[in-house]
């Protein structure tokens, strides 16, 4: 457990629930998240929709630092760190784009992405002044751009890790992937095929980047309250009458009947029960709209036959420590939150459909997914109010004095057949999600290899 330098106790003492405000506000401990967490940790970059040709980049974060996504001729994937390595600036300063070359806009010196003339992507490939300036003795090749040291396309997203010695990214995600599959996969159980919906939803917010992460690390407590106007005013992608999720209420309370799923040892966490046999999904009705309504209707006729006898899960939201949050349902998105500072936070969501889905289908999903969340959307205006006074609140000369609770259901959780890394608590409320993020967490603080 880390330490509280103030001599208020530890950070993070999970045996009775409590977790110091300090670690929210203190510029120490998020310089020090950066080097034992983020830069150890596998981290989204991107889905593979948003680098579909030959020479296409995406620019992208990993912790604090800017990364490009990009695709070789041969279709291999690749993440580099946007910094020119003479004098740092980027090389990259478009989000999105096609090129066969990246040219610091600095002193000029340019990095292949085609492989070329050099034999790696990102390799040194022009020196201005390489003959006269540097009497042709820089060596080019300990000069390129700086790769992920561990890469892994899983199901079109694209994960990267800047530690050698991490483990795989299987062995990362543990059982937790049978819950990332459950965005991933097809509305009809297939596997795999989705795309990207459009670009990425970006803004920044006034504070600490974990108040969001565990947000969706089994925090189904706030929901009621927080969230209540929008469930009133049935923002459903089916309309009115709906739930936020696209459900009825017969369907939310079987949401939450099975338990709540997390993992200790790894950090994440799910508001969703255990593995079963045909684990049930939700779709919502679309009255007002023939097309989108027989599509799904032929959807979900498919996917119940696909799940006969097979143990699945029901789709939940989650998050995969330390940053990477999503809604595998309605909406269907993922969203990591960047951390730029103990105070601050810039929240990148991406919205996924099927890549064979009707158009029809696909702009009824677009209109609902900007209506639901997103910094203009329903929801996402009401957690923002929460996360943002909690950080104000955990800066204060007084507050700090008095860590947060995060004891509701201690002691409850229990281990789940055939997922040796997983905890559930069959209830609809608990903080053992939370408290699994902040055990590893707390871990990897104290790891000072």
């Amino acid at each position: 457990m880390g330490t509280d330098n103030d001599g208020n106790g530890t950070w993070v003492d999970l045996d009775r629930g409590i977790v110091s405000r300090k670690i929210f506000v203190d510029e120490d401990i998020y310089r020090t998240e950066l080097e034992r967490i983020f830069a150890r940790a596998w981290l989204f970059v991107g889905h593979e929709s948003q680098i579909p040709e030959l020479g296409d980049f995406f620019l992208s974060r990993m912790g604090d630092e800017s990364v490009i996504l990009t695709r070789d001729p041969q279709s291999r994937t690749h993440v580099l760190l946007n910094t020119c390595r003479h004098r740092g600036m980027k090389v990259c300063r478009y989000d999105q784009g096609n090129t066969s070359v990246f040219t610091c806009p600095y002193h000029g010196w340019s990095y292949s992405t085609d492989g070329g003339l050099v034999k790696t992507p990102g390799d040194l490939y022009g020196v201005p002044q390489y003959r006269v300036g540097y009497r042709e003795q820089l060596d080019k090749a300990e000069w390129g751009l700086i790769h992920a040291a561990r890469m892994e396309v899983y199901k079109g997203t694209v994960w990267a890790n800047w530690d050698a010695s991490a483990p795989s990214f299987e062995e990362y995600l543990g059982g937790m992937r049978l819950y990332l599959d459950a965005l991933l996969d097809a509305r009809d159980g297939g596997e795999g095929g989705s795309e990207v919906l459009g670009g990425v939803v970006k803004w920044r917010m006034p504070c600490n980047w974990k108040f969001a992460a565990e947000n969706f690390a089994w925090d189904t407590y706030h929901s009621p309250t927080t969230h209540k106007s929008a469930e009133i005013a049935g923002v459903g992608p089916g309309g009115e009458g709906q739930e936020r999720h696209g459900s009825t209420h017969r369907n939310q309370a079987r949401r939450f009947t099975s338990g709540l799923m997390a993992f200790p040892a790894l950090g994440h966490a799910t508001i969703t029960g255990p593995p079963e046999v045909g684990a049930e999904a939700w779709f919502p009705e679309f009255p007002n709209d023939p097309v989108v309504a027989e599509y799904f209707k032929e959807v979900e006729a498919r996917r119940r036959e696909r799940q006969k006898g097979k143990v699945t899960v029901t789709p939940g939201n989650g998050s995969i420590f330390p940053n990477t949050s999503f809604h595998p349902w309605f909406p269907r998105t993922m969203v990591v939150w960047h951390p730029l500072g103990a105070g601050r936070t810039e929240a990148w969501r991406w919205y996924l459909v099927d890549r064979d889905a009707p158009w029809e289908v696909k702009d009824l999903l677009r209109r609902y997914y900007m209506r639901f969340s997103g910094p203009a959307g329903m929801v996402e205006s009401d957690d923002m109010d929460n996360w943002v006074y909690a950080t104000e609140a955990s800066r204060g000369t007084i507050a700090r004095r008095y860590p947060y609770h995060y004891g509701m259901g201690l002691g409850f959780a229990q281990p789940v057949e055939n997922l040796p890394d997983a905890v559930t608590v069959k209830a609809s409320f608990s903080e053992e999600g939370a408290r699994a993020f902040y055990r590893r967490w707390s871990e990897l603080m104290n790891d000072r290899r």
